[in-house]
């Protein structure tokens, strides 16, 4: 029980532990969404180079 709000952000005297790894936390779910989108833009870039290529490879044997 915390009897201020002051007492509740204090944690018991862990707050620099407990509130670093609420930050470190919301961080990493907030980067996880953006990297995973970076990702997927790459590999459907690299896909349509590899695609374009083999298209090409094919009109060349011709």
């Amino acid at each position: 029980m915390w009897n201020s709000p002051a007492e509740f952000f204090a944690m018991g005297g862990y707050a620099l532990y407990i509130w670093s790894s609420f930050g470190v936390c919301a961080v990493i779910l907030l980067l996880e969404p953006l990297t995973i989108c970076y990702r997927k833009k790459a590999i459907i870039r690299r896909l349509k180079q590899e695609y374009l290529a083999e298209q090409f490879d094919k009109e060349n044997r011709h």
